[in-house]
């Protein structure tokens, strides 16, 4: 179930850690945005613009179409969920093989696009459970074979920017995507909006494809067992940063609760309906932020180190969650918050996956990504249901300072994971 600590060691060379020196950006290094980056982000963003869709306009099809209660869109939302982050796991111990990550992204992309556009057409509830599992199962056994794909094409010192990148792409989609399905049922209908999802989903595989032959060949072609790696990557600094970065995802609120608590701050003195659009434009702010802090994080990563910009998305978060427990109705006070989670999730997203790429030996990134992403669904998964469990309980005030206690953790591993001992070279 793991490897050896021979096929951990690459060439016993250990690789830069997060806060190793880095080069100084001279005229002569390698550019960052290549082809095949540029690639990468593309999949990222129609992936999105995609998927998006189906994922606004699925309570409406389940309550308004299909005459199904509310109960059931939580349950197919959670069974979703549940595999997307136990494919993740498994996705990260196909991508070790470098062929096999090209054929896992390709058939992840265009799967993901097959099985959501088809939700336009389900007569049943079960079968909008069943699509609906097996596109975000394939949208997450995806996630490690393109990471890992991304740290092939770029080297290490720009690994920051490259990620940044993919991930600017990837909320530009997620802002883009509400937007589209409102353009299209506005058009035609919400099934007939559905199924056209499909489009920019299948151009996200071309995009992929595109990205994979600007990817150079393995230089030494080897058959790779498939085999889940964990215990040799939670040794050493690696380890120590997956701990921390375990910690910060325990703190990592789902933004639907994030416009929630907007929501019923906003409500005294408005309609309902009011507040909930003034909330939305509020998350629409927490996704312009997070694009437009994504690059920029990559890059002050790649000077100074990831854990600084991890560190950085920690104290952002901590102080949103503190404010969203402690303000009043002020929507200039909620834009402020808002927008710091916002640049907190967009320097996290980056830091995580740049550091990771950094620290994991080759012949097992893939796996040290598939570890991450689990972490990150577990993380999200038990931050979300456990502050709920609170809100309801006792207070949303509570929740919120629950959430912002674990990123002070997160703080305190991160501090420790900067002070351990760097590999010797």
């Amino acid at each position: 179930m793991s490897t050896t600590n021979r096929e951990h060691d690459v060439d016993n060379q250990p690789p830069p850690g997060p806060d190793d020196e880095a080069p100084e950006i001279t005229a002569g290094q390698p550019r960052w945005l290549t082809r095949g980056v540029g690639g990468i982000g593309a999949a990222s963003l129609l992936s999105d613009l995609g998927h998006e869709v189906p994922t606004s306009l699925l309570p409406s099809l389940l309550t308004s179409t299909l005459h199904a209660p509310a109960s059931a869109l939580g349950v197919i939302e959670g069974i979703a969920d549940g595999l997307a982050g136990a494919a993740r796991l498994g996705g990260g111990a196909l991508a070790d093989d470098p062929a096999r990550r090209r054929a896992v992204a390709v058939g992840g992309y265009t799967t993901t696009a097959v099985l959501s556009g088809l939700i336009g057409i389900a007569t049943s509830v079960w079968q909008v459970g069943v699509l609906r599992g097996g596109a975000w199962a394939s949208r997450g056994l995806r996630v490690p074979a393109r990471n890992a794909l991304l740290a092939d094409v770029v080297p290490p010192e720009v690994y920051g920017r490259a990620y940044g990148f993919e991930r600017a792409m990837d909320n530009l989609g997620a802002i883009g995507g509400p937007l589209l399905a409102l353009a299209l049922v506005a058009l035609i209908s919400i099934r007939g909006a559905i199924l056209l999802s499909i489009i920019p989903g299948l151009l996200s595989a071309v995009a992929i494809i595109y990205a994979i032959r600007r990817t150079p060949s393995p230089t030494v072609r080897e058959h790779r067992p498939i085999r889940l790696t964990v215990r040799p990557l939670m040794h050493g600094r690696l380890g120590r940063l997956l701990v921390a970065a375990f910690a910060f995802e325990l703190g990592n609120l789902a933004a639907t609760l994030l416009i929630l608590r907007a929501t019923e701050l906003l409500e005294p003195g408005r309609s309902h309906s009011s507040a909930a659009q003034l909330a939305l434009v509020l998350y629409t702010l927490y996704n312009v932020a997070a694009t437009l802090v994504s690059v920029p994080a990559g890059l002050r990563g790649d000077r100074r180190g990831m854990l600084h910009v991890l560190g950085a998305g920690a104290v952002c978060f901590l102080a949103s969650y503190i404010g969203l427990a402690l303000t009043g109705e002020s929507f200039s006070l909620l834009a402020l918050w808002f927008v710091l989670a916002g640049v907190g999730i967009g320097c996290a997203e980056t830091a995580e996956t740049a550091a990771v790429a950094r620290l994991a030996p080759e012949r097992v990134r893939g796996s040290a990504f598939g570890l991450l992403a689990t972490f990150q669904a577990v993380g999200n998964l038990a931050a979300s249901v456990i502050a709920g469990i609170l809100w309801t309980a006792i207070s949303p005030e509570a929740a919120f300072i629950y959430v912002a206690a674990w990123m002070a953790i997160a703080i305190i591993g991160l501090l420790l994971v900067a002070a351990s001992p760097k590999p010797l070279t």
